[in-house]
């Protein structure tokens, strides 16, 4: 059965994450950044960085979520 968390957009500043399938060593990730596209607005993106490489990608907060590609915190 997949369990689908529910979590607050605005509070996802500087949370972590493990990849449940890392690629290229990269397992542990940090919120690094919320993205909203006006002030106004809710909160659609988030920036992401690897630990272990530094890289940064943005992708939809919703995506983690998904308890088949990631855990909260670092496991």
């Amino acid at each position: 059965m997949l369990k689908n968390r529910h979590l607050n957009p605005n509070k996802l500043l500087l949370s972590k994450w493990t990849a449940v399938t890392p690629q290229h060593k990269e397992k542990h990730f940090l919120v690094c950044k919320l993205i909203q596209p006006e002030p106004t607005d809710s909160i659609e993106l988030i920036e992401l960085e690897a630990v272990y490489s530094k890289r940064k990608q943005i992708l939809p907060w919703r995506e983690l979520t998904d308890s088949v590609r990631w855990l909260q915190g670092w496991c």
